[in-house]
């Protein structure tokens, strides 16, 4: 990472703290005094030594007890005040934080998913977040206050004694080569620790949702050594962080000891030459004793310092993904769900060979259309197209003689509802899973919806009814009742555009028998686009496309193809076939 990008990083952190400048300036007030104890108590010493014990005390005796409490009293004071408001503003920073990286997930493009690992997102808003905050609060509290104190220490030393602090201060240089020798090794090492604790999280991910497989499939001591690897690496970076910043600390102490000794063999001969009184040279130590500790807590905050600025990279760059596209056309009424491919072609980023090519199809309003072929043909990539999940690189899709590029995303989906094979439900009531997306769910609708869905029963059988929670992702529901849940979504959505990719794959027969009166409901009066294998999704569709190879090779009803004796003739005989293996059709 260059110099250039930790200062661009800086600047964007200083951007979020400064609503709370007047927090942080109390905060530096409070490290002020704090700092100012460390001189004071030194001071405390020499005035002990030279005017309480080499000679009558010419002071009262209750100061003493006074001074050392009273300084004790005001940095405990000054340290929580720091501590409280360093900690307020760190917090809201860190909700800041991942409140931008969530929102940007929401309006990510897909192709952002399809590059960045569920465990990978999940890393960088909880745990590398956490790593800038913590580099924050390191260098508020740390660096600010410890070259404070630095300061005032060196200050009192250099009213002491010039001389003694010049041999203190010789080996500055050295101590600064050491750290900034370990800042480079630390920053390679906590950018690939990031790396490995993302797989980690993944693989805890993984092994977590995909729970059935692994136990159908014997893959426990897949996973138990896959988890063992993720981390064994972890631990390997763990430590090789951990000896290097453990060389650092003894080294610097180690020069801190070369220099204290020189400093005691000069005090002793100043003292004989009557230039250096028993008060000024222990203050002078007690000074430079003082002076490890900050010191010491400056050469420790490489570490969090470099963890910090490769999470703020992570981070930021999760910020900046590029999004959806923005602005268009607000749609003022509901669409009568005409669409239009024109020439349409797409292809995949980073792929040569199109996927889809030359599609063009007119979609009257109310019209089934249902796409068939082999897997790989483009059927979902198509539909993928209509609620603007992926643009267009060739030709153009127009909804009621609009090209949907014109038309915002939000206005767009919202003429759009989708069930697909792959059911998402959330971890929370049956109630807002059918009214999802709905700011004020209308409870007679949600109930209409559940009725049309066939769930009626299934939902009073519960012991919460509608209030149930489903668990995640619909846990605690079989799969049909999940895939009925979803298609009551898309019924309490009533909008003239309907997706179904695969929406009954999941349902066994009597379940699909018990809705698929409710689809043929929900189908009236909307354009309907399907995905389906089994034929009686398929067969009463007003118009079947055939897909291969990203274009459209035919076109009819079910009994025109038939008769055509070509590609989906072809597909029917493979399904029933005895031979044959499982086709998506």
């Amino acid at each position: 990472m260059s110099s250039s990008s930790y200062l661009t990083y800086f600047k964007r952190l200083a951007v979020l703290h400064r609503p709370y400048k007047k927090r942080l300036v109390f905060g530096l007030l409070g490290m002020v005094v704090t700092a100012a104890t460390e001189p004071l108590v030194a001071y405390i010493f020499k005035v002990l030594l030279d005017h309480g014990f080499v000679e009558k005390p010419t002071f009262p005796l209750w100061l003493v007890p006074v001074a050392v409490i009273g300084a004790f009293v005001a940095r405990g004071a000054s340290t929580f005040l720091t501590t409280y408001m360093t900690n307020w503003v760190s917090t809201r920073v860190l909700n800041t934080l991942r409140q931008q990286m969530f929102n940007r997930i929401l309006h990510v493009s897909i192709d952002f998913h399809a590059t960045h690992t569920v465990g990978r997102v999940i890393n960088s808003i909880m745990f590398e977040v956490q790593q800038i905050i913590e580099m924050i609060s390191k260098l508020f509290t740390s660096i600010v206050r410890c070259v404070l104190t630095v300061a005032g220490l060196l200050g009192y030393m250099l009213f002491i004694s010039w001389k003694l602090t010049i041999v203190a201060l010789v080996l500055m240089p050295l101590m600064i080569l050491v750290v900034r020798t370990t800042a480079k090794r630390l920053k390679r090492l906590n950018k690939d620790s990031l790396d490995v604790n993302a797989q980690l999280t993944q693989v805890i991910e993984e092994t977590t949702r995909a729970q059935q497989v692994i136990k159908v499939f014997g893959g426990e001591a897949y996973e138990k050594r896959r988890f063992e690897e993720s981390a064994e690496h972890i631990r390997h970076y763990s430590m090789r962080m951990t000896s290097t910043f453990a060389a650092t600390v003894p080294v610097t102490q180690i020069m801190m000891a070369c220099a204290m000794s020189a400093m005691i063999t000069m005090g002793l001969v100043q003292a004989s030459h009557s230039q250096l009184t028993a008060g000024d040279f222990v203050s002078f130590l007690a000074a430079m004793i003082a002076l490890q500790v900050p010191l010491k807590q400056l050469a420790e905050v490489n570490g969090p310092l470099q963890r910090g600025m490769a999470a703020a990279e992570a981070v930021f760059k999760l910020i900046d993904s590029p999004v959806e596209r923005t602005g268009g056309i607000e749609l003022d009424r509901r669409a009568t769900g005409k669409i239009e491919f024109s020439n349409v072609g797409f292809s995949y980023q980073g792929q040569e060979k199109p996927a889809l090519k030359g599609i063009n199809l007119n979609v009257q309003p109310g019209e089934t259309i249902a796409f068939v072929g082999m897997s790989g043909g483009g059927k979902s990539t198509l539909v993928n197209l209509i609620p603007g999940f992926y643009s267009v690189t060739e030709g153009r899709i127009l909804l009621d003689n609009l090209p949907i590029e014109e038309i915002s995303l939000h206005s767009l989906r919202a003429q759009i509802a989708m069930v697909s094979q792959n059911v998402v439900l959330f971890n929370d009531t049956i109630t807002a899973n059918i009214a999802y997306g709905d700011s004020a769910p209308d409870r007679a609708r949600i109930e209409a919806a559940a009725k049309a869905a066939h769930l009626e029963e299934m939902i009073a059988a519960l012991p919460e009814g509608y209030e149930t929670q489903v668990g995640d992702n619909g846990s605690r529901l079989s799969g049909g009742q999940r895939q009925r849940l979803a298609m009551a979504r898309a019924i309490y959505k009533d909008a003239p555009i309907l997706i179904l990719d695969e929406a009954t794959s999941a349902l066994d027969s009597e379940s699909e028998r018990a809705v698929q009166a409710a689809l043929d409901q929900l189908m009236q009066g909307r354009t309907t686009f399907v995905i389906a294998h089994r034929l009686s999704t398929i067969e009463r569709a007003s118009r079947i496309a055939v897909l291969a190879n990203g274009c459209i090779v035919e076109i009819g009803t079910h009994d025109e193809l038939l008769s055509r004796q070509g590609a989906y003739a072809n597909l029917y005989r493979l399904q029933f076939s005895k031979d044959a293996m499982h086709v998506e059709m």
